[in-house]
């Protein structure tokens, strides 16, 4: 049973092109859960240690449930006929829209564990303005989100103290794994055309405003887990606009390949 909030399209009196910016956008954020959730899936089973095994699939499921309902509403803003598996598993590597933070492999423990952290906390403050969208499909799905996605930021904030305020190896794997990811943290907050588009016309959220909340909240996280922010840092980009890492094609080939070998496969 699919218990995550099934959207009705309610974009009446919305012309052409808003609709079709919500689409772009709602495709946006339904690869981005997509990813992120395929890739901590991949540690069932391998997790540390049994508690966080499950965390971490839990965790996976909330995030691929998210958007199983971003997808679902996608599929009837496009009214192609179209289903949430057809978006989800028949749509080349170019085509998907998420930012390459959530695509980097997993890595250790540490890795997995920043890579987390530094989406939580965009995603927390993002799910909290999305549920005053006048797009009430938006809305609805933001607000049940929510409520998962302010377990995701405790559990990965607690992580990333435990970790860095640790042991003498677990600091320097945690601050490896921030040094090499910090250069993916950019590109949440830079805002797409279609971003920008919508948050005039008020449908979402300006990035500025997240940015601020996400500093303070991974700079206080930072300080306690007695970890140096990276300096100077090239922020990379671009695979909110379809232009990705070598990582995705091979995540995808696995992801796609039942739906792919058998096609319009049912069980």
């Amino acid at each position: 049973m699919d218990l995550h909030h099934k959207p009705t399209v309610d974009l009446q009196g919305y012309s052409p092109e808003i609709r079709a910016l919500v689409y772009d956008y709602t495709l946006q954020l339904a690869d981005t859960s997509l990813i992120l959730g395929h890739r901590l899936s991949e540690w069932c089973g391998h997790g540390p240690i049994l508690e966080q095994d499950l965390a971490m699939a839990n965790i996976a499921l909330d995030l691929i449930g998210e958007s199983r309902s971003l997808y679902q509403y996608a599929a009837e803003l496009e009214g192609q006929g179209r289903t949430e598996d057809d978006l989800a598993s028949l749509r080349d590597a170019v085509e998907y829209k998420n930012p390459l933070l959530v695509e980097q492999p997993n890595g250790d423990f540490g890795d997995t564990v920043m890579r987390q952290f530094l989406f939580d906390g965009f995603h927390f403050f993002l799910l909290k303005e999305l549920q005053n969208s006048p797009d009430k499909g938006l809305a609805g799905i933001a607000a049940k989100s929510f409520k998962e996605a302010s377990y995701h930021v405790k559990w990965s904030a607690e992580w990333i103290i435990r970790l860095g305020d640790g042991t003498e190896e677990s600091r320097r794997r945690i601050q490896k794994a921030l040094d090499n990811l910090w250069m993916f943290s950019g590109e949440l907050y830079t805002m797409t055309d279609t971003e920008k588009a919508l948050a005039q016309a008020g449908f979402i959220p300006d990035y500025s405003g997240l940015l601020s909340q996400w500093e303070a909240h991974v700079g206080k996280v930072f300080a306690e887990a007695t970890l140096e922010v990276p300096q100077n840092v090239f922020m990379q980009k671009g695979g909110k606009t379809g232009r990705h890492s070598e990582h995705l094609g091979y995540l995808l080939t696995e992801l796609q390949y039942l739906q792919r070998a058998y096609p319009g496969l049912e069980w």
